[in-house]
């Protein structure tokens, strides 16, 4: 046995069942010369369906493992006791049928035997938006524009632009999917189509992001409201306006948690406000003295440690 079958599909000697069947499908889609560009892709074919034919039967793979195993007891007199190699992905009547069985009719093909038409679903399709904040406490209808890897009725691939209407529900964490059924790739010889599944994630800056149902807000403050602790108000990601008290002698860059004001989701996140202290500029002379007995009354004040 020149060529190791497991190395061709590209998968280790664990591989489940499904696992070859996907690389099998994977390198089909690439090297079948009704679709293939590639210069092998006749060659490959035959290569990967005998491959394949041998590792998706249990009996043939227990002996091809056993040859693997005992390269003496594979050759006697120079023959092989074990043939792997025919074509035997195209025989008619033999229990699997090459590339067709797994993806429809695409004509006689490169091996001029028959071949039994399956269904087969399409794949399943992901994507991401981008969607404010706002979103998450009061849902939206949005819609999005996708271009979609698909087959046509003969097999050919194609590109299919779709415009899609989806409804986000509130409460969505960052990261959640909604599923559309069957808004996927289409399905393979009549087969269902695959479903699409799109991430929701929200738009973030320097004074807002999300993490998971955590939301974490800059809002700027004046040194007074820092030093001597004041109630303020301050509109929040909901639209809300809410009253907060500030600490005295809060630091610059002290988170406040706001319990349950995140993400109304169940359970639902917090809100945490960054507090950001801004000084205002001194543009008028009374404005120069204010700062000038500021600095008489912080005269151990050293913002700078040298």
């Amino acid at each position: 046995m020149a060529k190791n079958y497991y190395e061709q599909l590209g998968i280790s000697r664990s591989a489940t069942p499904e696992e070859i069947k996907k690389a099998y499908r994977k390198l089909a889609k690439k090297y079948h010369p009704d679709i293939s560009k590639e210069s092998d892709a006749e060659a490959r074919m035959q290569e990967i369906n005998t491959a394949y034919d041998t590792l998706s039967h249990a009996e043939r793979k227990t002996e091809y493992d056993y040859a693997l195993d005992h390269p003496e007891s594979a050759f006697q007199d120079g023959q092989s006791n074990y043939d792997f190699s025919g074509q035997q992905g195209f025989h008619q009547g033999h229990e699997f049928h090459g590339f067709e069985d797994l993806f429809g009719s695409f004509g006689s093909g490169f091996g001029g035997g028959s071949f039994q038409e399956r269904h087969f679903k399409g794949e399943d399709q992901h994507t991401s938006i981008e969607v404010p904040v706002d979103v998450a406490f009061h849902g939206s209808v949005q819609k999005i524009t996708l271009q979609i890897p698909t087959y046509t009725a003969q097999g050919k691939p194609e590109v299919q632009r779709k415009t899609l209407e989806i409804k986000i529900p509130k409460g969505m964490k960052s990261g959640q999917q909604i599923r559309l059924a069957k808004q996927g790739q289409s399905g393979i010889n009549g087969g269902e189509n695959g479903d699409l599944y799109i991430e929701i994630t929200y738009q973030n800056s320097k004074q807002l992001y999300v993490e998971g149902t955590d939301i974490y807000l800059e809002i700027p403050i004046s040194p007074w409201e820092a030093g001597l602790g004041q109630r303020i108000q301050v509109k929040i990601p909901s639209g809300s306006i809410i009253e907060i008290n500030i600490p005295k002698n809060v630091k610059n860059g002290q988170k406040l948690r706001i319990k349950d004001k995140g993400i109304p989701s169940s359970p639902a996140g917090h809100l945490y406000l960054i507090l950001n202290i801004e000084a205002p500029q001194a543009l008028s002379p009374e404005q120069q003295q204010a700062y000038e007995k500021l600095s008489e009354a912080f005269p151990q004040f050293k913002p700078r440690k040298i």
